[in-house]
């Protein structure tokens, strides 16, 4: 049996960081959408567990999600399924595109169905929230309020399909390094989610446009200046939004058609033309 799934990247129409936590971490409430930029991932039973990432292979035991998942479903289910996957990337890493979060709930989902687990999706969810604040809403998808630590996920109805101009700036930016800069500068933005949300559906660009934030747009381009010239830069080019996608460093312009995208993702070296899905 094989299995083909693709993994899609996310942005972030807004993200808010509502309190700290006394574990460190933050509580947050964003709208997220799914984008057609994705990784692909292949599955197949096999005796052992591998992973390969664009024909390389990685360690068993490494940091990556997608291993991560397959041995957290083994350790669930108290079995030692094998599986040969690979991975093709097309997202940029460290990008605030959960790129990442999305090969793990990819493969949480392609791995119940190869070795025929029969898990439910709330347990999947569960597992997903053990290995990563962004991994539920990449099992749920579509477009999204989320909020708390990632786990409180509500449905907002099919959302439009906008053209966007997604740039990875440098090299990414660490998630923790950018909570820490925002603790030391950072303010929360008290966004009004449902009225963005609402614009959203209604495809209203100068609403959108005004109703949008991310809380840690500031710390980031305090770490990374480059991160507000490339925002600048889409501005330039008739971008009628544009955010910053999670911590970053990756920002993405929405434009009102595609042929002004794709115009701008061909002047903006390492730029990439995609849409909302």
């Amino acid at each position: 049996m094989r299995i083909i799934a693709r993994a899609q990247a996310k942005i972030n129409w807004s993200l808010d960081v509502c309190a700290g936590r006394d574990d460190g971490y933050h509580e947050l409430d964003m709208l997220m959408q799914r984008v057609d930029l994705s990784d692909v991932l292949t599955f197949e039973r096999a005796r052992w567990l591998t992973l390969t990432v664009n024909g390389r292979a990685l360690p068993v035991g490494g940091r990556n999600l997608v291993m991560q998942a397959a041995q957290a479903l083994n350790q669930y289910m108290g079995k030692r399924c094998g599986a040969r996957i690979s991975l093709a990337k097309n997202i940029p890493i460290r990008a605030g595109l959960g790129g990442g979060s999305a090969d793990c709930a990819a493969a949480l989902i392609a791995l119940n169905r190869l070795w025929d687990l029969r898990l439910p999706v709330d347990k999947l969810l569960e597992i997903g929230r053990s290995l990563g604040a962004d991994v539920p809403y990449c099992i749920a998808g579509g477009f999204a309020h989320v909020r708390g630590m990632g786990e409180k996920i509500s449905a907002l109805g099919q959302a439009e399909r906008f053209p966007l101009v997604i740039v990875h700036v440098g090299r990414g930016l660490s998630t923790a390094a950018v909570f820490a800069q925002f603790d030391r500068m950072g303010q929360s933005l008290h966004l009004d989610n449902g009225a963005l949300a609402q614009a959203i559906l209604a495809r209203d660009l100068e609403r959108i446009d005004r109703l949008s934030g991310n809380a840690l747009e500031a710390p980031s381009i305090a770490l990374m200046p480059e991160i507000g010239a490339a925002m600048a830069n889409l501005r330039a080019l008739g971008a009628c939004v544009v955010r910053m996608s999670g911590s970053g460093s990756a920002v993405f312009g929405v434009f009102r058609t595609a042929a002004e995208a794709m115009r701008a993702a061909d002047i903006l070296p390492g730029a990439l033309f995609t849409w909302t899905c």
